[in-house]
């Protein structure tokens, strides 16, 4: 397994969004992360096709809503456009170990770490994280793979070195594809194919990025043929993405560091989309936040870019880089929603998602999707 992560410098980019605005603002962010889910609505597996899911288009200008399928969103896409994909590949990152004494402990490999070198050192999060202290060996069922705690983090946070085996080896063999926490079932071969885009290409993620679950090839085919041109950007998509925003103050809660990559091509094919009238169609959070990010290293502008972001999007935002926006219906409590309240508008939202709630849409990361578009 390569280390996409990479060591090259590049811009780090952080939080973004009023901090200094009045107490009013942080119950305002504190009333929008929550709503009212029954949790039959939480899909538990895939709809039979990718594009057979279905699609609530929100026009901002006018808060019209349309209810459609996915195969159906060429409707909503127009020749010139730039339909910007997330290319990061789901790693099977959990693996069970055990402590000397026989306990168990999962461990979930988010990345490797800074300080390590070739790989040999990762960043985990541990379950239970009290059986995995510092110092602690922690070894796979057949013990091809053993592992040292070198140091510890916050919230199961820890460092592990490899001691003795292949790490890439016994992931492709033994380990999981990490599944939602909301999803409670335990992986099957259909999870493998599923939970993974059709166009991932970067090993490096521990969650798909959702949104990008509904395309299928011969989707895609069609919509380029119909002179949308596809982009890919890359951002490795960490455990926090699932993370609720504890803080009274929403806008004070920190993101993980997740990696992203913007190429020079991509971004070239960007420009040109713009300057020919088209529009950048995001497909995800995740390709937002890679494109927000690589803006803010360029002063708003589009061209290459990569590096470790923390870039958290709440309202009010100006976007610099993204004209539509293609996402999944999303947790409460979650910098996902904030973003995209921030897109589609406050109220635009809180609309759309009881119209959603109304209508048996199919909620989170095998659910259904909404594209935000006009205004």
């Amino acid at each position: 397994m390569a280390n996409t992560q990479g060591d090259s410098p590049a811009p780090r980019t952080g939080a973004t969004g009023g901090s200094d605005a009045p107490t009013e603002d942080a119950r305002r962010l504190r009333q929008l992360l929550d709503y009212e889910l029954p949790p039959e609505l939480i899909a538990q597996h895939p709809a039979a096709k990718r594009e057979d899911a279905r699609l609530l288009v929100v026009d901002r200008a006018s808060g019209r809503l349309t209810d459609a399928r996915f195969r159906d969103i060429g409707r909503w896409l127009e020749p010139g456009d730039a339909l910007v994909v997330n290319e990061t590949r789901v790693r099977p990152a959990r693996l069970m170990v055990r402590r000397p004494t026989g306990a168990r402990v999962e461990l979930l490999f988010v990345r490797p770490d800074a300080g390590g070198s070739s790989g040999q050192s990762w960043r985990v999060l541990a379950r239970p994280a009290k059986l995995a202290r510092r110092g602690t060996q922690l070894v796979t069922e057949a013990g091809e793979l053993v592992l040292g705690v070198i140091a510890e983090g916050e919230q199961g946070e820890r460092v592990v070195r490899v001691e003795h085996g292949s790490l890439d080896e016994t992931l492709r063999a033994h380990g999981e594809v990490p599944l939602p926490p909301y999803i409670h079932h335990a992986p099957t071969p259909e999870d493998v194919e599923r939970y993974q885009t059709v166009y991932a290409r970067e090993d490096g993620a521990v969650a798909a990025p959702t949104a990008g679950l509904h395309f299928s090839e011969p989707l895609l085919a069609s919509l380029e043929a119909s002179g949308i041109r596809r982009v890919n950007v890359t951002l490795h998509v960490g455990p926090g993405t699932f993370r609720p925003i504890t803080s009274d103050d929403p806008r004070r809660h920190r993101m993980d560091e997740e990696w992203f990559t913007v190429s020079d091509a991509s971004a070239a094919a960007m420009r040109a989309a713009r300057e020919a009238g088209g529009r950048i169609v995001a497909v995800g959070t995740t390709t937002v936040r890679a494109l927000e990010s690589m803006a803010d290293a360029h002063a708003g502008g589009i061209a290459g870019a990569g590096g470790w972001t923390r870039k958290y999007i709440l309202p009010p935002y100006r976007f610099q880089a993204v004209d539509a926006l293609v996402t999944n219906f999303h947790l409460p409590r979650t910098t996902l929603l904030l973003l995209a309240a921030a897109f589609a508008g406050e109220e635009r939202l809180r609309e759309a998602y009881a119209h959603a709630v109304r209508e048996r849409y199919r909620f989170y990361s095998y659910g259904d999707a909404m594209m935000v578009c006009g205004g």
